[in-house]
């Protein structure tokens, strides 16, 4: 009788590849779920400036900045991909020239890159989140 071969995978073989797509997934989620946050980050700056310029039309058509019911009620709504990542506050300045700053507050998995802040002046914080 002849033996005919085997074909197939030995349990070792499937071990060893199974180490190495372990040990690849360790060393790359990281690197996707920084990059993720990172442009959840982007995105948010990017409406914050959106906000920023809408500010400065509602100051020359009323010669005062909008408040986030204002903002709401004129159409602006914040785009569905940040909604469970920032929430955003407008606060209004309260002397004689008119200021606002707009605070993204970070949520959910954005939590750990932290807020961000722009202002009437052009200052952005945290410095070296932008």
């Amino acid at each position: 009788m002849a033996r005919r071969p085997q074909h197939g995978f030995t349990l070792i073989e499937l071990m060893i590849t199974l180490a190495i797509v372990a040990i690849l997934a360790a060393v790359g989620y990281p690197s996707y779920t920084s990059h993720v946050k990172k442009g959840s980050r982007r995105a948010a700056q990017a409406q914050m400036l959106d906000i920023a310029n809408r500010q400065q039309q509602f100051l020359l058509a009323n010669k005062a900045y909008a408040t986030k019911a204002q903002l709401t009620a004129s159409g602006y709504n914040l785009p569905s991909d940040l909604s469970g990542k920032y929430d955003y506050r407008i606060d209004l300045g309260t002397g004689t020239v008119p200021a606002f700053t707009i605070t993204f507050t970070a949520s959910g998995n954005q939590l750990s890159d932290g807020d961000l802040t722009f202002n009437s002046e052009g200052v952005k914080a945290p410095a070296d989140k932008w």
